[in-house]
């Protein structure tokens, strides 16, 4: 297999004009050639203030396929074929993105993957639509793993697009049941990303929070720019004036690491309700102060105690030795894997064919429990909510990028308590 990919910064560029570039000079083989690779395009961002994200990605992402290929690949009509990443940088700029979207259309790529930022999964979804209502013949089905604004598994939902993340929805939902608990939790700082799906999180934090604790006081709900705040002191300031005790955000990538250490140098004391605090350089950025005070929200996480997912963690980590490359997300594999079984049930690289498959399908192995609910392409899954700790107390085996701290579970919640009602009308896929 051939894994486009550079560690290092501002490559990403570099890579899709080489990508580009190969295709414009030479025919690239189709996908239903016999032994061709099938191609999946990645359009991530590479590069600029959330690069380390896209790195992220892109180590999950050759894992989750070199252990595809390593048993032969997948079992094709003709026979089995590799799957080989093509990474795009979109900069998580959409117009970028949707030029790379035609880009991998030219090279006849049919599986598209994307996450980082629901604003450009809109616009993918939206872009995909277009191009298959014109293409016929060359559609594109678009695998999400972490976008999670609710929107696009209701009012934007498409019968080409699958999430394989919970929604913000469903996350705030794990986190509340928590914080129904914690009696500690009586003002909450709400701040978060200016784009759809922070005001989405800032919204279902207020009104759950009302349903399951309407004695908290909301003390601020405070939106800053998306990867352009390089200070977050002013934030911390006035999180300490406000006298809150717990602030609840969806910051992902580099604004939430600043923020949590702007919190820590000020002196913040409460607790943190996060999407994502369980890596990224954001334990390290706590440390003391986050133990105990951290709280995170995911479909699995280090400290679990699933004996199939600890086992991919072990080669992960044999891989990617690296503290710094330490970040595994199950629902990567789990996305992986499931299009590797809807391309064998297929029997094709064909669009169509892989999204008939994938809508409804139910997968169990690793740990997982995980339904792709036919009636919006949404995952429905268990979720659990874990707390910080330092490596060694209770269940915490495993710390997080060698920073001494690790995350033990407060609750594992149901896939019955995270069932959310959707809003989709999906339309049919055609014949």
């Amino acid at each position: 297999m051939t894994v486009l990919l550079s560690r290092r910064r501002g490559y990403g560029s570099l890579i899709v004009g080489l990508v580009l570039g190969c295709a414009g000079s030479m025919p690239a083989r189709a996908q239903g050639e016999a032994g061709a690779p099938v191609r999946i395009a990645v359009i991530e961002a590479m590069s600029g203030p959330f690069a380390n994200t896209g790195e992220a990605i892109m180590r999950n992402l050759r894992f989750a396929v070199e252990r595809i290929n390593a048993r032969g690949g997948v079992k094709l009509a003709d026979g089995a074929h590799k799957l080989e990443l093509v990474p795009f940088d979109s900069k998580n700029q959409i117009d970028e993105a949707l030029l790379l979207l035609r880009g991998a259309a030219d090279q006849s790529i049919r599986v598209v993957m994307q996450g980082n930022s629901s604003a450009v999964a809109a616009g993918l979804i939206e872009g995909v639509n277009r191009h298959n209502q014109r293409n016929p013949a060359q559609r594109m089905v678009f695998l999400n793993y972490s976008a999670v604004d609710p929107a696009l598994t209701n009012e934007k939902c498409s019968p080409w697009h699958f999430r394989f993340d919970a929604n913000s929805d469903m996350r705030m939902a794990a986190l509340t049941e928590v914080m129904r608990r914690d009696r500690e939790v009586r003002r909450v700082y709400l701040i978060n990303q200016d784009y759809s799906f922070g005001q989405e999180v800032a919204r279902s934090a207020r009104a759950m929070l009302a349903g399951k604790r309407p004695d908290v006081d909301i003390v601020a709900d405070e939106f800053h720019a998306i990867g352009k705040v390089k200070d977050f002191s002013p934030y911390a300031a006035k999180i300490l004036s406000s006298g809150a005790d717990t602030v609840i955000t969806g910051n992902w990538g580099n604004d939430l690491t600043l923020l949590v250490k702007a919190a820590r140098e000020a002196g913040f004391k409460g607790s943190f309700y996060t999407f994502y605090g369980n890596a990224l350089g954001a334990p390290a950025a706590l440390g003391e102060a986050g133990v105990g005070k951290v709280r995170a929200v995911a479909e699995w996480h280090y400290n679990a105690g699933e004996p199939g997912m600890d086992q991919a963690y072990d080669a992960y980590r044999r891989m990617f030795p690296r503290p710094a490359d330490d970040y595994l997300n199950a629902r990567m594999l789990h996305m992986t894997d499931m299009l590797a079984a809807a391309l064998e049930r297929a029997g094709k690289v064909d669009a169509a064919a892989i999204a008939r498959q994938l809508s409804g399908m139910r997968w169990t192995t690793e740990g997982a429990d995980l339904w792709m609910r036919p009636d919006d392409h949404q995952a429905i899954k268990p979720l659990y909510v874990f707390t910080m700790q330092k490596l060694g107390v209770g269940t915490v085996r495993r710390d997080v990028e060698g920073s001494g701290y690790g995350f033990e579970t407060t609750l594992k919640v149901s896939s019955a308590d995270l069932t959310l009602p959707t809003r989709c009308k999906m339309a049919k896929l055609p014949e």
